[in-house]
């Protein structure tokens, strides 16, 4: 199932990932519009 990672802070879509996992995925990475790591939320 491909889902699309949420920034935390802004909320703008900037990757998206395959998971087999149904619960929701937290993932730290990198924002382009923050221009800062930042914690991405699965869109689920």
């Amino acid at each position: 199932m491909k889902v699309a990672l949420l920034c935390g802070q802004c909320g703008s879509r900037n990757y998206t990932t395959e998971t087999e996992h149904k619960e929701r995925l937290t993932i730290k990475k990198y924002c382009k519009k923050c221009n800062q790591h930042t914690t991405h939320k699965s869109s689920i």
